[in-house]
């Protein structure tokens, strides 16, 4: 059988092939068409958008943070400083994936599962794109060149030269010039975040928080090109930072330390102001704390020693509210005398207690020999802190008297101009009592109050703002920790200010004066307990180089039991607190000062030797004498006008001589309860 032959069809292949090389070649022209229009459409039409975005990976602008000003204290010791330190910082735009770049950093130095919550918070508070956030603080030497070395493995990662804060005296001034820490996002919302981009720290406490926006500064830029890896390449454009203004405090260093010393283990507090200007000289709370454990975030170890319930460094007593015993007594009896309620000669017998209706209050003097005073003036009711003749005063003068009057003292309201963490006590009245706990007033709260118990409570703050206006007469000086903006500055004047505090009789203040300083001169002799309550313990074996006025006070924490035998052991959490006011020299006042013991028990004898160490460490030179500027100049007898018109019954024996005594020559039986 014959096999059939296919015959190529050459014509028809050749259009077949000339069809599909048409087809390909239009679909390849309309291809290069396409992309042609896709080129121009983005290197014209787009031209602006993808200029700028390439410029975004390859151009940053960066911050550069102010550096912060400094703050000495008045003598232009330095209280709070800059130093350099290496920051590791992460830029989480640059990083890809956090959790993994933060995992090779851990391999290559120490990061603990604090850091990381801590670099956590950081990114999701940062607000502005393309900023970096630290990751670690304070890297050494062998931890930055381990970061170099690995560069490569760490995209966004790099090490920055900063300036963090640093107090060099520690806890000493913690409490008065507070500290910086990381910035929360509470904080970040409060102020510019443009002005605080790359900046980690603000102020958290004190000083370096009522003046953040001065201390601060203004933020700078920079315009860097960089490569691929983010290093830079080259600086395009800068505008450098506004530094923040250096400040000046009133406070003094000297007598700060004089203060914490003399307090020693003793949890309390000491402000000391100058009557002169209103200026804090000292503003003390122990026990304190390292501020510099905040600066670049205090680890949880650290905070938690820091809540130890009963020492509570953290608190800081200058400017909390406790009741003020007995240093009440001299703006009260002033009071009386301006308001007429009581005369110098007037007087009270004084039992051992006082009787209102079926309730005996008892005097601290009833408490070691079941007698009184006996008969009392003002004069004597003040040196020797009778309760009897204030409880006697409080059912004549009533409550809101001495509320209207201590109220022109600072009672009863925050006065101070860059302090408003300071409390404002309870200066307690009717009206006070009906809106803040809906009742009636007691006679018995009034006479509580009148020996500052009871509601009413003041702040070490307060009781010296109200000893130096004691000391000035009556002058109004608002408390103030700054001095000057600016080490080469005038001291700031201040801008608001309260009347000053007139009564009828200018010698009144005298009188007073003259009743305080019995406190601490009043030596022995003539009848029985005619010698000041804080003579034996201020005076007695070492005389004063000065003029020294003075209260003590001492503040029942619980009641005492009319049964009570003092002679049993009290839980330190149930003594008294003991308090002492104080200015000097009385002739040409130069300090003024609030002295606080908590559970102290002793106004006198615990309170009252740190104030005079405190007055000795600012008013005596390095000899022992009296400061050639504290000296007061003597006014000879021809100069020298009219007696006071005030009748005085008794001179201050307070001299050289009549200060010799011993305390065992006397054998005395010394307690002080409200004293």
């Amino acid at each position: 059988m014959t096999e059939k032959i296919t015959i190529q069809d050459h014509q028809l292949e050749r259009q077949i092939v000339l069809s599909r090389i048409i087809v390909g070649g239009v679909i390849a022209f309309l291809l290069i068409l396409a992309l042609i229009a896709r080129l121009f459409f983005l290197q014209v039409n787009q031209h602006d958008y993808y200029s700028t975005k390439s410029d975004n990976y390859r151009i940053h602008v960066q911050p550069i943070v102010p550096t912060r000003g400094l703050i000495y204290d008045r003598n232009g010791t330095l209280l709070a400083e800059n130093v350099p330190s290496f920051t590791l910082t992460l830029v989480r735009e640059h990083a890809g994936d956090v959790d993994k770049v933060v995992d090779v950093i851990e391999s290559l130095i120490s990061l603990t599962e604090e850091d990381r919550e801590k670099l956590r918070g950081r990114l999701r508070s940062r607000s502005i794109p393309h900023s970096s956030v630290p990751v670690r603080f304070n890297l050494s030497e062998e931890e930055i060149a381990r970061i170099s070395v690995n560069q490569f493995r760490l995209p966004g990662v790099s090490v920055e030269a900063q300036l963090v804060r640093h107090y060099p005296e520690g806890e000493i001034f913690a409490h008065s010039v507070g500290y910086l820490g990381s910035i929360t996002e509470d904080e970040l919302k409060a102020v510019d975040p443009v002005n605080y981009s790359g900046t980690h720290q603000i102020g958290k406490q004190g000083i370096e928080k009522f003046y953040e926006d001065i201390l601060h500064g203004q933020v700078g830029y920079q315009t860097v090109e960089k490569n691929a890896r983010g290093q830079i390449m080259s600086v395009l454009d800068r505008t450098d930072p506004v530094p923040g203004q250096d400040i000046v405090l009133n406070l003094d260093s000297n007598i700060q330390k004089a203060a914490v010393e003399a307090l020693g283990d003793y949890r309390g507090a000491v402000v000391a102001i100058d009557p002169e200007t209103g200026g804090i000289l000292a503003l003390v709370s122990k026990p304190a704390y390292d501020p510099n454990l905040f600066v670049q975030g205090i680890s949880r170890k650290d905070y938690a020693s820091l809540n130890d319930p009963v020492n509570s460094p953290l608190f800081n007593r200058a400017l909390a509210k406790y009741a003020p015993g007995s240093t009440v007594k001299p703006f009260i009896s002033l009071a009386a005398l301006n308001e007429g309620y009581r005369t110098p000669e007037d007087t009270v017998d004084d039992p051992g207690y006082y009787q209102l209706g079926n309730h005996k209050h008892y005097d601290w003097t009833w408490w070691s020999n079941k007698t009184g005073h006996g008969t009392v003036d003002m004069q004597r009711a003040i040196y020797q802190s009778c309760n009897v003749y204030f409880w006697d005063l409080a059912m004549d003068m009533g409550i809101d008297q001495m509320h209207d009057f201590l109220f022109r003292f600072g009672f009863g309201r925050n006065v101070s101009l860059d302090l408003p963490q300071a409390s404002t006590g309870t200066l307690p009245s009717r009206e006070w009592k009906l809106n803040a706990i809906g009742e009636p007033w007691y006679p018995g709260e009034t006479i509580n109050s009148y020996v500052g118990q009871g509601y009413t409570e003041a702040t070490p703050l307060q009781l010296a703002t109200a000893t130096m206006l004691m000391s000035n007469k009556g002058k109004w000086h608002r408390p103030a920790v700054m001095r000057q903006i600016g080490t080469d500055s005038s001291p700031v004047i201040e801008s608001t200010f309260l009347p000053d505090i007139e009564i009828n009789n200018p010698d009144y203040w005298d009188f007073i004066a003259e009743s305080m300083e019995m406190v601490v001169s009043r030596g022995y002799g003539g009848e029985y307990r005619t010698y000041g309550s804080a003579y034996p313990y201020i005076a007695a074996a070492e005389p004063l180089k000065y003029r020294m006025a003075g209260k003590s006070g001492t503040a029942q924490v619980i009641a005492i039991l009319e049964n009570y035998d003092r002679a049993d052991e009290v839980p330190e959490k149930y003594r008294e607190h003991a308090w002492f006011i104080s200015f000097a020299p009385v002739d040409n006042p130069k300090i003024a000062l609030a002295v606080f013991v908590e559970h102290g028990e002793a106004g006198s004898s615990v309170a009252g030797p740190i104030a005079r160490n405190v007055l000795d460490a600012y008013l005596l030179d390095e000899q022992g004498e009296l400061k050639a500027e504290f000296i007061y100049p003597q006014i000879s007898e021809e100069d020298e006008g009219a007696e006071s018109a005030m009748p005085v019954k008794e001179s201050v024996v307070g001299s050289a001589s009549d200060t010799t005594d011993s305390l065992a020559e006397e054998n005395v039986n010394l307690v002080s309860v409200n004293q």
